[in-house]
């Protein structure tokens, strides 16, 4: 009783970390260009300044920013498929424990995501200094079909070594009170 309670109460707030992701992305998207773009320059700094002390590489500062020139368009876009590769997760998740499988969960989640990205390319023909790109719906689609396929996989494998032996001890116990 109080676990069915819980189960239909908990369920539906798994969606709740697919809207912070989606709010998320949306406040990225609202910022202006040179704001977005010197936010990910900072990012790009810092990648190449990790790199330069994991590796050991003792480079200037001058040559950290011309990196970070260099690296900045790839940052960026690596940007854009991580956020999309955590909303494709955070939608699918839910949708696979509601029992949604294969090429149904891929659609559904697939057009929820890509709406979503292509809503908010929109979004940004509002902002100042920003644009829409077709482009970058198709950068985000990696991430989010990445996303999905990881959910896939996960799933599939924690059915069939987590979850498999517990339901053969539910139906063990039921022909055990049964006999």
């Amino acid at each position: 009783m109080i676990r069915t309670f819980l189960r239909s109460m908990l369920k539906p707030l798994s969606f709740l970390p697919a809207l912070c992701m989606m709010v998320v992305i949306y406040s990225f998207s609202a910022e202006d260009g040179a704001s977005s773009s010197a936010f990910t320059y900072k990012v790009s700094v810092k990648v190449v300044e990790t790199v330069d002390r994991v590796a050991d590489l003792d480079l200037s500062q001058a040559e950290i920013e011309h990196y970070a020139d260099r690296f900045h368009f790839l940052i960026r876009k690596c940007g854009h498929v991580t956020e999309y590769f955590l909303l494709a997760v955070s939608i699918a998740l839910p949708l696979y424990v509601y029992g949604m499988r294969g090429i149904w969960l891929m659609l559904v989640a697939g057009s929820i995501c890509v709406g979503f990205a292509a809503l908010d390319e929109y979004h940004q023909l509002f902002v100042a200094g920003r644009g829409a790109s077709k482009r970058d719906v198709a950068i985000d689609s990696i991430g989010i079909f990445s996303g999905i396929i990881l959910t896939r996989i996960v799933g599939w494998t924690g059915r069939k070594t987590i979850f498999r032996p517990l339901c053969k001890k539910k139906k063990k116990r039921y022909r055990n009170a049964g006999a």
